[in-house]
């Protein structure tokens, strides 16, 4: 699929699941990537994102180094074509270029798709990822202050969003 030389991306797939689950768990724990205290189980995690929207970034021996993945935001059909996603990369691998590569491949597949609108929610303590998505052309649509308690604290949370420039733009 696209690559960089320090990792090639492919759609993640069920052999992925435990080390998906791992980069996700040390995610959650470093505590500025989501609300959620623990990775879920692999059929949990695998009904909630969307089968021709998610990656994992490999090593050279097939180790997975990061994911990206889209869930559907509502099941209304108005909202047909917006996307709620997220990336993590093992803190390791972290610097080199992983998560644009993951988002890129992301934002292809969505494009592709007919998606008109990939959105999430990043903590502003995250300046790494908001800046991350600021190079990809999301923008920040506004601040969610004290939207939910994440280990005893309110957190608040960045609105962003990346609009196509091709899918749902009228003639």
């Amino acid at each position: 699929m696209t690559g960089t030389p320090a990792a090639r991306v492919e759609p993640m797939r069920a052999v992925h699941a435990e080390r998906v689950l791992t980069v996700y768990g040390l995610g959650i724990d470093e505590g500025n990537a989501t609300f959620e205290t623990a990775a879920p189980a692999w059929p949990v995690f695998d009904a909630a994102r969307l089968p021709r929207h998610r990656y994992v970034a490999l090593d050279r021996t097939g180790t997975v180094l990061g994911w990206t993945a889209a869930s559907a935001v509502s099941d209304r059909c108005a909202y047909a074509g917006v996307v709620e996603h997220s990336v993590y990369v093992h803190p390791d691998a972290r610097g080199r270029g992983i998560a644009r590569t993951l988002l890129e491949a992301l934002i292809d597949s969505t494009e592709a798709a007919g998606i008109w609108t990939i959105q999430s929610g990043v903590f502003p303590e995250n300046t790494a990822g908001l800046a991350l998505h600021r190079g990809l052309g999301f923008r920040e649509i506004g601040l969610r202050e004290r939207i939910g308690r994440h280990r005893g604290t309110w957190r608040d949370v960045v609105l962003i969003e990346r609009r196509s420039r091709t899918v749902g733009r009228d003639a």
